[in-house]
């Protein structure tokens, strides 16, 4: 086969292609993605080749294979045994990259020379998200390595809050954030696998104890000092981390006992566990597992299995594991049920907790020597979890414990860390109305308060007619919607919302269509169509100057046909604005508008609410009409 050709056909398919030169007893480099500098016409012994790519990364695995494959002796043996090719893999480390892998083969082209070419499938075991090496490359090419250094489990804590809060790129852009802030600590030193959905692998050899600590407390300083961008609100990633120093053993075993260890860190969360420092060492900071048995060895075993890392409370019947559950409460992370018991067995355990509601908080794994479809079927219909056969398996029992502990707690922390964020979304909705309100008061000649106390007058009202009534049913939303309820005088000019005297009658009819310009406002968002705030709104809007004698407007309607949220706020918006200074008038003391309300002089109201509205006089002074409040 002709040598230039041959080599042809390989450079485009190929990322590594060097010759052999029989006579020379050198190697030429025509194509090297690894160190495209070295290619060119310069011819090297093998040594210095090899010399030339260790300065680039060293050739950590598979140890002597450039011994082996890419020496004089055994590259003029290619000639004498007429070997037409042989294939093997070899692994570098770059700088900042971690492995590089190469497929790579040796093929006799004629009497003189021999091709050495390789393709890079590094892309094969990268994992897509991270650039961290994948699982499947850990469980192939690194678990049963024996392993000198340090082996850390980082688990990013609530990558599912991440997900459901944010979407689901504000997770990925958290768990990348997390691969290169450690790729940056680490550098060449070490090697990270994607381990699982939200947990790495880091492994550096031959590093001390304090080193390691060292270099993990830097990876949780700088996550600490990096935001995700995908974020509505600024947020950073965080990590639970164990480590434990591997010494003359395997990866896997290491990473074993890393795992316990970042279990422990993920009870307080952002932490670094190691074997001699651990989170805490008393029993409160364990999370408290209650194991309910009549057989006291099958406490005593369980209790062995799983002190090491949860509190263990006993119960030897159901009557006692009720006992314990109304005196711990939510503080139990989770129940050992067997069902077999005197006094009370499981199944009435199980009916109890969820006639309490209690199953929802605390979850049920159940221990049962029957293992039978109808009876595992008829514990997971009242609730339960899982379930556990006797006799114990360690590692079952273990582990089946653990990821129930971990999930629920992550359920908590999601159902926290939503209420924390839907606080915070109503709150910038809150100011967002506020502002707007105080914007349109200020327009309107009313004063800027005048929205926010409509509002707050509003809620306290339905608050007491709540408690003098069940004949209403109410919504949160009124309230929030009565800012609005003057939404129509944009549509009505400013020279009439600003004048000093009385309207005309003709400009009181321009200024009475405010009403109806409101709600055709709301209803004309058709992205809103539907929405319970907007059609509160666009209701009040309309009729906020209804009065139960039918003499109100924009449609004369009666007592009840007038929405009960549309009166609140027309009374809410007719006292406050005779408590607080206009264009037109000063503010009236709170004693005479409520005498003017009664004698009807702003129209006739249910007299139920101005009895309300007299009732909360005291709250009014100190909480909405404060020194200096009303304008």
């Amino acid at each position: 086969m002709e040598r230039e050709g041959f080599i042809a056909a390989l450079l485009p398919i190929c990322d590594f292609v060097c010759e052999y030169d029989r006579r020379r007893e050198k190697l030429r480099v025509r194509r090297s993605e690894i160190a495209p500098e070295l290619a060119g016409s310069r011819w090297y012994t093998v040594d210095a080749l090899s010399d030339a790519l260790r300065s680039k990364g060293s050739i950590i695995a598979e140890r002597g294979a450039w011994v082996h494959y890419l020496t004089n002796d055994n590259l003029r043996r290619f000639f004498t045994e007429q070997q037409q090719g042989k294939s093997f893999r070899l692994r570098f480390r770059q700088s900042g990259m971690g492995y590089r892998q190469y497929d790579v083969r040796i093929d006799l082209v004629d009497s003189n020379t021999l091709v050495i070419s390789g393709r890079d499938t590094q892309a094969q075991e990268v994992d897509a998200l991270t650039g961290a090496l994948n699982r499947s490359h850990y469980e192939r090419d690194m678990a049963g390595e024996i392993f000198n250094g340090g082996v850390a489990i980082i688990d990013m804590d609530d990558l599912k809050l991440f997900n459901d809060l944010y979407g689901h790129g504000a997770g990925d852009a958290a768990l990348r954030t997390i691969a290169e802030v450690v790729h940056s600590v680490v550098e060449d030193r070490g090697s990270l696998v994607r381990y699982g959905g939200d947990e790495f692998l880091l492994l550096v050899p031959q590093i001390t104890e304090s080193e390691f600590n060292e270099q993990l407390s830097k990876i949780q300083r700088q996550l600490h000092s990096v935001c995700i961008l995908a974020c509505e609100q600024e947020q950073h990633p965080t990590a639970s981390i164990g480590c434990v120093i591997a010494e003359q053993e395997t990866v896997s075993s290491a990473v074993q006992r890393a795992d316990r260890l970042m279990y422990r860190a993920k009870r307080t969360k952002d932490a670094v566990v190691t074997e001699s420092s651990p989170v805490e060492n008393t029993e409160s900071g364990k999370e408290k597992i209650l194991v309910v048995d009549d057989s006291a060895l099958n406490r005593q075993l369980l209790r062995e299995m799983l002190e090491e890392d949860f509190t263990i409370l006993e119960s030897a019947n159901g009557s006692e594991c009720m006992e314990q559950l109304s005196l711990h409460g939510s503080e139990i992370a989770l129940v050992l049920l067997d069902m077999i018991m005197p006094v009370m067995d499981g199944l009435q355990v199980l009916e109890e907790m969820n006639r309490q509601g209690l199953m929802d908080r605390i979850p049920v794994i159940v221990i049962t020597a029957d293992g039978s479809e109808d009876h595992v079927r008829l514990a997971y219909d009242m609730g339960v979890v899982d379930y556990i056969e006797r006799p114990f398996d360690i590692k079952v029992v273990r582990q089946r414990t653990m990821n129930t502990v971990k999930l629920y707690a992550r359920q908590r922390r999601l159902m926290a860390v939503m209420a924390q964020q839907l606080h915070r979304q109503e709150h910038t909705v809150s100011v967002a109305a506020n502002v707007f309100s105080r914007v349109m008061g200020y327009r309107n000649g009313e004063g800027m308060e005048h929205g926010r106390h409509v509002q707050l007058v509003t809620e306290r009202l339905l608050y007491r007619l709540m408690e003098r009534t069940d004949k209403y049913a109410f919504s949160r939303r009124i309230a929030a919607a009565g800012m609005f309820h003057d939404v129509g005088k944009m549509g009505v000019p400013d020279t009439l919302l600003r004048k000093p005297g009385p309207l005309t009658p003709e400009e009181f009819d321009v200024v009475k269509t405010h009403t109806t310009i409101g709600e055709s406002l709301l209803r004309s968002m058709k992205d809103y169509t539907g929405e319970p705030l907007v059609e509160i709104a666009a209701d009040i809007c309309r009729w906020h100057h209804e009065r139960v004698d039918g003499r109100g407007y924009p449609d004369g309607l009666r007592g009840d046909e007038i929405p009960v949220g549309a009166q609140v706020v027309g009374l809410a918006d007719a006292y406050d604005a005779l408590v607080s200074r206009r264009a037109y008038k000063d503010a009236f003391s709170a004693e005479r508008a409520m005498d003017m309300i009664r004698r009807g002089e702003c129209g006739a109201f249910d007299p139920l609410l101005v009895e309300c509205l007299q009732d909360i006089q005291d709250a009014l002074r100190h909480e909405v009409y404060t020194a200096g409040g009303a304008e």
